[in-house]
């Protein structure tokens, strides 16, 4: 998706979780548009293209939203000037990572801003992809590959480990990985954000999860009878769930061992989270 024209910043500023000052050519912020409530409609990336490549702001978003984004960006428009193009049936995007080359040559290029170790996300067409991953010295894989790569990360994606349109920004990590600034003006949802930030509220968390035999995903997390959370993706011996940390605490203390589907989970803590860790000790002062 492009959004161009004289008002582009300020305009997508106003809407995303995220200062889109930070969003230059070769760089990318990580955001998200809310609904009033507070609840992710559709998260992104935002990139700025150079003026020698036409100027502008493009979208790195998920292919199922594309329109969703367009219409509701549309929706806010009102008078300002800007231009809005879906461009998901003529641009893709593909994922670098075990490795740090940018190509400059192919479509527009930046590192994920989510962790270091995500790689780089290059905008391009799906003609020229193969050129592209040629220039990098890559070598294409399957979906699959990357998906294992992101779960091992403990990174959430939309759709497989929580549902847009009622999940807020700190349930889904965003928080964690750099998606919301809470010293920018505001934005659509801002005043329940800042709520949770400041108020310490967040009790549920997609958190990285370990265990011997695959659960389904979408499948309830017990602990005993009492319903902690809900499976996420998950392959070779690594997942995401969406939990109750509060309840997960207090099963992890009374040694009550969460279940899937019959198969036991473990928490795996990311060396991202910074947030309360059920099971870890406070050092007292």
């Amino acid at each position: 998706m492009k959004v161009a024209g004289e008002d582009a910043r300020g305009f997508l500023n106003g809407l995303a979780t995220n200062d889109i000052a930070k969003a230059m050519p070769g760089t990318a912020c990580f955001a998200a548009l809310l609904t009033p409530q507070g609840k992710i409609v559709v998260d992104f990336f935002v990139t700025e293209a150079a003026p020698e490549d036409g100027g502008g702001f493009f979208i790195d978003v998920p292919r199922a939203l594309a329109q969703t984004l367009a219409d509701k960006l549309n929706f806010y428009k009102l008078r300002a000037k800007v231009t809005i193009e879906n461009l998901s049936e003529v641009l893709g995007v593909m994922a670098v990572w075990d490795g740090d080359a940018v190509t400059s040559e192919y479509g527009l290029s930046f590192a994920d801003p989510r962790l270091p170790a995500l790689g780089s996300r290059v905008i391009v067409t799906p003609q020229e992809a193969p050129e592209a991953a040629a220039n990098l010295g890559a070598t294409f894989v399957d979906a699959e590959h990357y998906d294992a790569h992101r779960i091992a990360l403990g990174v959430p994606r939309g759709g497989s480990d929580f549902v847009y349109g009622d999940t807020f920004p700190h349930e889904a990590d965003m928080d964690q990985l750099g998606g919301v600034d809470f010293h920018k003006g505001c934005y659509v949802g801002q005043e329940v954000v800042s709520r949770v930030e400041h108020r310490h509220t967040a009790r549920s968390r997609v958190v990285p999860v370990a265990f011997e035999n695959a659960p389904w995903g979408g499948l309830a997390v017990l602990a005993g009878e009492k319903t902690v959370g809900t499976m996420g993706s998950s392959i070779s011996g690594r997942g995401l769930a969406l939990l109750r940390l509060d309840r997960v605490a207090d099963a992890m203390a009374a040694g009550t061992p969460l279940l899937s589907g019959n198969v036991e989970i473990k928490l795996a803590k990311p060396s991202w989270a910074t947030f309360d860790w059920p099971g870890d000790t406070k050092a007292a002062s």
